[in-house]
């Protein structure tokens, strides 16, 4: 079933180059302008000078120039981000930041911070989510639980998708290419003085690769589609009062290879799940006469429903049914937020929150699940420039469990603008925390006495802009310890918990410990010709007391990642990329004795604008057909081709 510091050599040619000699976001070089406003650091528009979180910005530009179909692809061009798949698109997909767990990761769509109760650990499962209609993708990275609660661990990714630009407007784009692929989007939207809309949808389709690596004998094919679709309305009552409206909606059916074959060995397999995740997004916003204070009213939902499927269950496991598993999870969130502008130099965000997740599920492997869990919560964060180029960020939040009971969070943070105007320095320190999942306090492997992971973390880093703007080069050490990491145990070991729990018991046992250095670069050397570069370090161990894996790397997370993009556009207004990924090795598992090979990938952009209102482009992908793995025995794409078109009226 699918359920579930000193430098290396590699470093020293990105740190000479960021030395010696930046221009807008990019996927892979993370520089951005200091006048840029982001909303992810402080849940309210901040200018990027006044942050002193590291955070990265992808803007609608980036994101058409990368020609990204899956969200996941691109995040994992980023520093601090790696990305595991299962296979090929539409596989399970875990998102590690900064080598924190997969589920770890809060992502929030449009406001509305995405879990799935249904899964083990209670996360967001990456695997369906296509760039679609996103213009804008922001990355906080480090513990964030003061504004963001459970799960922010290792750092938030804010998915922001288009607004109308123009009274009326519309678009529509088409690609295809290997494996008997076809993509294709779809937007209309438009805007007057009181109405905003937007509606769009999005299709993947592809025969797919070999789950079972091809080169281990894997033959059929996974094949996946995947659609989605999203609509938002504002409504701008008077100056003082707005109402927004949004939904999001995503279907797929992927087939997956398993271990339940009739042999009961991972192999080419029959299997294959459905999956439905939907979000909806009901808002009030009040501002006072002046605008400084702004109210903030909503509801949020999340539910997510997976189903799986293996035509040949009644032979392994003697079920009449072919069903394996169901799962449905469920988040309904009450939240007012404030926002309190008492300055130019400060603002306040302060706020509460009732969340309430829900989940059901059943399997032949385990009984019928039916729970729930409430947790309040309440948080304040503050931002002042103390002095000019200097601000401050501090915040607290507390959040009552009504299993495990409270638990209270901090974070502090500083930006600090040099009177040169072309350097800042940046420096912060956050606490995260991860409550037990519905699966780990209720399952048959269940324990209500678990109490939250907990992690603190801190960076520090420098941005120096050169050569008139032209080259941004940055900096960032980061550390974090993590305590009380939820694993499960069987019970080949005596323990008290086995007496009611005979086949194994979660239990608050593990720790861990990351460090690391990101190193980005980006130089605007002509109008035409640019080159960006990103470089991630880490260590990311296990620091669980006695363990046998004590010192050992975590699974799936390869000690140095890197990208580089060279960029040049031709006269006649073609552009061109060669883009190179690089991996170091990892290990597939906790014993660190399954090694995953390092890798080097390289790929091929180009696009030609027809006319201001039509582009043609295509790219090559793993031009030298490289073989990898992100996750032992699963296979990834091989050389691929794909073609396309945009349109906009």
């Amino acid at each position: 079933m699918k359920r579930r510091i000193a430098l290396p050599p590699a470093a020293i040619p990105l740190i000479l180059f960021a030395t010696q000699a930046a221009a807008h976001a990019t996927a892979d070089s993370g520089g951005t302008s200091l006048d840029e406003v982001v909303v992810v650091a402080n849940r309210a528009p901040a200018p990027l000078s006044q942050v002193g979180n590291s955070v990265t910005v992808l803007d609608d530009q980036a994101i058409e120039e990368s020609q990204a179909i899956i969200t996941s692809d691109l995040l994992a061009q980023t520093p601090g981000i790696t990305v595991a798949r299962t296979g090929g698109v539409g596989q399970p997909t875990s998102v590690f930041i900064r080598g924190a767990e997969g589920d770890q990761t809060v992502l929030v769509i449009d406001g509305v911070k995405m879990t799935d109760p249904s899964l083990t650990g209670g996360g967001f499962d990456f695997e369906n989510l296509l760039i679609g209609d996103t213009s804008r993708i922001e990355i906080l990275r480090g513990a964030q639980s003061t504004l963001y609660g459970s799960d922010a661990i290792g750092g938030v990714i804010n998915v922001v998708t288009a607004d109308p630009a123009r009274k009326s407007e519309g678009g529509a784009s088409l690609e295809g290419g290997s494996h008997g692929t076809g993509y294709g989007t779809v937007h209309l939207g438009g805007l007057s003085d009181a109405l905003t809309w937007r509606v769009a949808g999005s299709y993947y389709g592809s025969s797919g690769i070999p789950c079972f690596d091809r080169y281990l004998g894997g033959r059929r094919d996974c094949a996946s589609q995947i659609g989605d679709g999203a609509g938002q309305l504002r409504y701008q009552f008077t100056p003082d009062v707005q109402l927004d409206l949004r939904g999001y909606i995503v279907s797929s059916r992927t087939d997956f290879d398993g271990y339940d074959t009739p042999t009961f060995t991972f192999g080419d397999d029959s299997e294959y799940g459905k999956t439905q995740h939907g979000i909806g997004y009901a808002g009030l916003t009040l501002w006072s006469p002046d605008h400084s204070l702004s109210n903030r009213l909503s509801v949020q939902y999340t539910g997510s429903e997976t189903r799986e499927f293996d035509p040949n269950a009644p032979a392994n496991y003697g079920d009449p049914t072919t069903e394996t598993f169901y799962g449905f999870g469920r988040n309904v969130r009450e939240e007012y937020q404030g926002t309190w502008k008492f300055s130019d130099a400060g603002q306040v965000v302060f706020g509460a929150q009732n969340e309430h997740s829900t989940i059901n599920t059943v399997s032949p492997f385990s009984p019928f699940i039916g729970a729930g869990v409430v947790i309040d919560s309440g948080y304040v964060q503050a931002r002042y420039e103390v002095l000019q180029g200097l601000t401050l960020t501090a915040g607290t939040r507390y959040d009552h469990h009504d299993v495990y009971g409270g638990h209270s969070t901090g974070q502090l943070a500083a930006a600090w603008v040099l009177p040169d105007q072309n350097t800042v320095l940046r420096a912060s320190f956050g606490q995260g925390f991860k409550a037990p999942s519905l699966y780990q306090l209720y399952s048959n492997y269940g324990n209500r006495a678990l109490q939250p992971e907990t992690a603190n973390s801190w960076d520090a880093g420098i941005e120096q802009h050169m050569l008139q703007g032209h080259l941004v080069s940055s900096a960032t050490y980061f550390q974090r310890s993590s305590r009380d990491l939820i694993s499960f145990f069987d019970c080949f070991t005596p323990s008290p918990l086995c007496a009611t729990e005979p086949f194994g018991y979660y239990a608050n046992i593990a720790r861990s410990f990351a460090r690391g250095v990101e190193l980005t670069a980006s130089l605007e050397a002509t109008d035409r010709l640019s080159f960006t570069a990103n470089y991630t370090w880490m260590t990311a161990e296990d620091r669980s007391a006695g363990s046998s894996a004590y010192g050992n790397a975590l699974p799936r997370r390869p000690g140095e990642t890197g990208n580089a993009t060279l960029r040049y556009v031709w006269p006649w207004r073609l552009d061109t990329d060669l883009a190179l990924r690089y991996s170091g090795p990892s290990f597939d598992d906790a014993a660190n004795r399954i090694r995953l090979a390092g890798y080097v990938l390289l790929d091929f952009r180009t696009s030609l604008p027809i006319s201001d209102h039509l582009q043609i482009y295509a790219r090559a992908e793993n031009l030298t057909d490289r073989h990898y793995e992100l996750a032992y025995q699963y296979g990834t794409p091989g050389r691929s081709a794909y073609i396309g078109a945009r349109a906009t009226f």
